[in-house]
C-alpha cells in the first residue's frame, strides 16, 4: 500500500485521488489496468442513462395503462421508494468494496466466490436480455418512426436494431470516455425529448382543457382497462412501469475501477440517478396521462405516448422529439454493453468463466476489455434475434430484464445484512449509520413483493423461463467445472475481513483526502 506524503509533495487532487484507488484495487489483489477518466456527472450519467425513463415509458406506458387504465401511473412512486431505498443501500457497498464486476465482487466478497458467481449470473441475465429487448422493442420501432416509417416491417425493425447495437458495441471498444461522452451527451437528449415532450404536452392540455371533448384531471384515477382479473391483481401487473424501469442505476459501480476518487463519486451517482430519475419520470406520467385523447384509442396503439402527442403536437416536431428519445435508448444499449463488458471482465480475471485468461485481457492502446465486449455483444445479438422469433416478445425479455436484477438486489442486500457489521467502516464514504439495517429491512421486503409481482403473474411466464433457463446453465457450469475451481484455489476472491489488507487501503483513502485538504 502506498505510503502518504506531505501535503506540499503530494501531486494534484485528481491525479492523487486516482492513485489512492488503484492502490485499493493492488489491494484488493488485482492490477489496475483499466483508465480511470470517469468523474461524478459522468457517473451519474450512467445511472441516469440506464434508468432510462425514456425508455421504460415509451416501452411500458401502453402495457400500464391497458393493465389497470390510467391511474397505473400511481405505482410508479410505490417503485420509486423501493429503488431509492436499494440506492442508498448500494451506494454504501460501493464504497467498501469498490471493483469492476459488481455484483461478483460484492456477493462473492460478502458471502464466497460460489454465491458470487451465483449474483454475477442473475446480473448477466438482465443486461446480456437488455440490449436485446431495448433494440427491438424500443429504438428499433421508434426510431423509423421518428424517420417517417409509420408501419416498419418486423424484418426491417430487425436490421435496424441489429446495426445499432453493433455500433453501441463498438463504441465500446474504442474507449470508455468514448461511451462516457455519447452517455453524457444522452442525459440532455433524455431531458430535450421525453421532458420536453411531457411539458409541453401540459401547457397545450392546460390550454385546451376547458374544451368538453378532452380528458379532465379526473383521467389521473381513471381505471378502465383491458385485461381481466381482479383489481389487486391489475394494479400488481401495471407495476411493471416503474418496476422495470428504475433498475440499473447500480451500474456505476460497476465503473469502480474507472471513477476518479470512486469513494465519492460512485455513491453520489448512484443516488442522484435514481432520485432524479423518479421525480422527472412522475412529472412526465403526469403529463402524459392527462394529455390522453381517447383512452381506447391510446390503449390500441403500440406507441402510445407517440399517439398521444401526434394528437396534440405538429408531426414534425414529433418525429424530432422521438428521434432524440430514441438516442437516449441507444445510449442505454452503449453503456449497459459498458457494464457487461466489466462485469464479464471482472469474472475472467478470477478464473471464473470459459477462456477466462482471454476474456481478462485489457487492449494496451483502448485500454477496455475488447473481448470481454465483443463475446457480450455477441451474445446479446443473439438473444434479439431469438426475442425476434418468439410469439410474445414484450412479455417474456421485458419481463425477464426486470425480474433477473430485483434477483441481484435479493441476493446482495441478503449478504450486507448479515456482513455489515464485519465491514471496516469508510470515514469521507458514504454511510448510512445507523439507519442501515432499517433500511436493509424495508429493501428486503420491498424486493421480495417486486419478485413476486415479476414472476408469479400468468403474462410474465415467459419471463421466468428466461431467467431460470439463464440459471440452469450457470448452475451446470458451477457444478461440473467451477466448483473444482474453486475448491483447488485456482478461481474466485478471498472474503473481505476489517484486518485485510483491502479494507486497511480502503480506509487509506480517507487519511489521504485529509492530508491532501491541510
Amino acid at each position: 500500500m502506498s505510503t502518504i506524503q506531505q501535503p506540499e509533495a503530494v501531486a494534484p487532487a485528481s491525479e492523487s485521488a486516482a492513485a489512492d484507488n488503484d492502490s485499493v484495487v493492488s489491494a484488493f489483489g488485482y492490477k489496475q489496468e483499466l483508465n480511470r477518466t470517469l468523474r461524478f456527472f459522468s457517473l451519474f450519467a450512467v445511472a441516469f442513462s440506464v434508468v432510462s425513463i425514456s425508455t421504460g415509458l415509451f416501452l411500458n406506458f401502453g402495457f400500464a395503462i391497458n393493465s389497470y387504465g390510467p391511474a397505473s401511473i400511481w405505482t410508479w412512486p410505490i417503485a420509486a421508494v423501493g429503488q431509492v431505498t436499494m440506492a442508498l443501500i448500494i451506494a454504501e457497498l460501493s464504497t467498501k468494496i469498490p471493483l469492476a464486476g459488481y455484483a461478483y465482487q460484492w456477493g462473492a466478497r460478502l458471502v464466497g466466490s460460489a454465491y458470487g458467481w451465483f449474483v454475477a449470473s442473475f446480473a448477466l441475465i438482465y443486461m446480456l436480455v437488455t440490449v436485446g429487448a431495448i433494440s427491438l422493442l424500443g429504438i428499433g420501432p421508434l426510431l423509423l418512426n421518428s424517420l417517417g416509417y409509420g408501419n416498419p416491417s418486423r424484418g426491417l425493425v430487425l436490421a435496424v436494431a441489429g446495426f445499432l447495437m453493433l455500433t453501441a458495441i463498438a463504441i465500446n471498444v474504442v474507449s470508455v470516455k468514448l461511451a462516457s461522452r455519447v452517455n453524457n451527451m444522452a442525459v440532455f437528449a433524455e431531458i430535450a425529448g421525453t421532458m420536453f415532450l411531457a411539458v409541453l404536452l401540459l401547457v397545450v392540455w392546460s390550454i385546451k382543457s376547458g374544451d368538453a371533448h378532452h380528458a379532465s384531471a379526473s383521467i389521473l384515477t381513471n381505471t378502465s382497462h383491458t385485461l381481466d382479473g381482479s383489481a389487486f391483481y391489475c394494479f400488481a401487473l401495471a407495476g411493471l412501469l416503474g418496476i422495470y424501469t428504475l433498475v440499473g442505476f447500480e451500474l456505476s459501480a460497476d465503473l469502480s475501477e474507472e471513477a476518479i476518487d470512486s469513494q465519492k463519486a460512485v455513491p453520489r451517482g448512484v443516488i442522484a440517478g435514481v432520485a432524479v430519475s423518479a421525480v422527472l419520470g412522475m412529472i412526465a406520467l403526469i403529463s402524459f396521462t392527462l394529455a390522453i385523447p381517447d383512452i381506447k384509442q391510446v390503449q390500441d396503439s403500440a406507441l402510445p405516448l407517440v399517439t398521444i402527442a401526434e394528437y396534440w403536437l405538429p408531426n414534425g416536431l414529433v418525429r424530432f422529439l422521438v428521434f432524440l428519445v430514441s438516442f437516449s435508448m441507444y445510449a442505454l444499449v452503449v453503456v449497459t454493453i459498458a457494464g457487461a463488458g466489466r462485469l464479464v471482465f471482472s469474472l475472467g480475471r478470477d478464473n471464473m468463466l470459459p477462456a477466462s485468461r482471454h476474456l481478462a485481457k485489457v487492449d494496451h492502446k483502448t485500454k477496455t476489455p475488447v473481448i470481454a465486449l465483443i463475446t457480450c455483444g455477441v451474445i446479446m445479438m443473439t438473444v434479439m434475434v431469438w426475442g425476434y422469433f418468439q410469439s410474445d416478445a414484450f412479455t417474456t425479455l421485458i419481463g425477464a430484464t426486470s425480474l433477473a436484477p430485483y434477483l441481484v438486489y435479493l441476493l446482495i442486500v441478503v449478504a450486507y445484512i448479515i456482513r455489515r457489521k464485519s465491514l471496516a467502516e469508510v470515514e469521507g464514504g458514504f454511510n448510512l449509520g445507523r439507519w442501515g439495517i432499517p433500511l436493509m429491512c424495508f429493501g428486503l421486503v420491498w424486493i421480495v413483493a417486486a419478485v413476486l409481482v415479476l414472476s408469479v403473474p400468468k403474462p410474465f411466464h415467459g419471463a421466468v423461463r428466461v431467467v431460470a433457463g439463464g440459471s440452469v446453465v450457470a448452475a451446470l457450469w458451477y457444478l461440473f467445472v467451477l466448483r473444482r475451481r474453486i475448491a483447488a484455489g485456482i478461481a474466485g476472491v478471498e472474503l473481505y475481513r476489517p484486518d485485510s489488507q483491502a479494507a486497511l487501503a480502503v480506509g487509506s483513502i480517507t487519511e489521504a483526502e485529509r492530508v491532501r485538504s491541510q
